[in-house]
């Protein structure tokens, strides 16, 4: 399944959101514009270790904080190669205008970045003596795709099918097809735990932390009620029963 877009309109520009993008498309051109040596050795020194969080644990945990913020954040703006670079850039570009629009732009930037956080900490949690390091910018989506679900049941994501050579065009509600993905990512997770799985390069517990604190963080992130005249009907919902 191809998503090609969602079903419900923005009412600003998402600057927040083109702005990410934009910068993560330059970080990964200068990645591939660097020899394979130190390209290497560019994302094993400002990419994510679990294993280096563990030691800077072993200081303190204000230590272990401190050494972790400047790793993450880059860890969110690096990519592995083009199709991961252009997967995740697609799936903020469909969900994150949306999430923006209904947050406000600094604010989305923050909730984007805590959600990085999550995702970073939870895959150290699962993995605390990893010397992979970890990039990529899905487990802060993750977070913008769990708000989404929150924010918006009634909205509908416009998906490609291929059958064979015929393109079938399908309207998937979002409720189904984000949480779809979800339970794709615990029963992964989980099976992980047990041994290598197919695609056990995917940092499954980064989605699902990113996920989960998408969904219980949005609600201290949103506009006010106040603040909206005119609804859209997923609007009404998430404004009136949350």
């Amino acid at each position: 399944m191809i998503p090609l877009k969602d079903t419900i309109p923005s009412r600003e520009k998402p600057f927040m959101t083109w702005f990410i993008i934009i910068a993560n498309v330059l970080v990964f051109l200068f990645q591939v514009s660097l020899p394979p040596e130190a390209a290497q050795e560019f994302v094993y020194r400002y990419g994510f270790i679990p294993e280096k969080f563990s030691r800077a644990l072993s200081y303190g945990l204000i230590t272990g904080i401190s050494y972790s913020i400047w790793p993450i954040i880059c860890s969110m703006f690096m990519h592995g190669s083009w199709m991961h670079l252009i997967s995740n850039m697609w799936s903020l570009w469909l969900f994150g205008d949306n999430v923006e629009d209904r947050v406000g732009h600094f604010r989305f930037l923050i909730f984007y970045l805590l959600s990085g956080f999550s995702a970073a900490y939870t895959h150290w949690f699962f993995n605390a003596n990893s010397l992979v390091a970890v990039v990529g910018a899905s487990g802060a989506i993750a977070g913008v795709m769990g708000a989404y679900f929150l924010m918006f049941p009634l909205s509908s994501i416009v998906t490609l099918i291929p059958i064979g050579f015929i393109p079938l065009f399908v309207n998937i509600p979002a409720v189904f097809y984000l949480g779809l993905w979800f339970l794709s990512q615990v029963s992964s997770g989980i099976l992980e735990l047990f041994g290598p799985v197919f695609g056990s390069g995917i940092a499954w517990w980064a989605h699902i932390g990113g996920f989960l604190f998408g969904m219980l963080a949005i609600n201290f992130f949103k506009k006010k009620y106040r603040r909206y005249n005119n609804f859209f009907d997923d609007e009404i919902f998430y404004y009136r029963y949350y």
